[in-house]
């Protein structure tokens, strides 16, 4: 019976594999100059089924054409093609959701500045 508490029930915790973030992914949808250089990266005698059945949506090599073809009718895959129809956040945009945004629009001192300027000139003017 396996341990459900302790040391050993802890090397249990992480079953999944890393998978590549949408980022990546969707570049490498867009740029298959960015593609190549991931597959550049793996050597393709360690690769399963010897690196032939790639899924691009998914970022994962397949040992045969049926497991690819199975996988591509399979509900991990549509929903990972689902995810990767939004568009990406780009640093602006993350930037701006945590408030860091650079706004150099006048600042509210210069703004009390000029309404006390007006003041001052349509008094002379009267």
């Amino acid at each position: 019976m396996p341990a459900i508490r302790g040391p050993q029930s802890k090397s249990k915790a992480r079953r999944h594999a890393a998978v590549r973030g949408l980022d990546l992914v969707h570049a490498d949808l867009h740029s298959k100059k960015h593609l190549q250089q991931y597959q550049d990266t793996k050597a393709f005698e360690e690769l399963p089924g010897g690196g032939l059945w790639y899924c691009v949506e998914c970022a994962m090599y397949y040992e045969s054409e049926t497991n690819f073809g199975k996988h591509k009718k399979g509900k991990p895959h549509k929903r990972r093609v689902r995810q990767l129809k939004e568009e990406p956040y780009t640093q602006k945009e993350a930037e701006a959701a945590a408030g860091l945004t650079t706004d150099n629009g006048t600042r509210k001192v210069d703004q009390e500045m000029t309404t006390e300027v007006d003041e001052v000139e349509v008094d002379e003017v009267k």
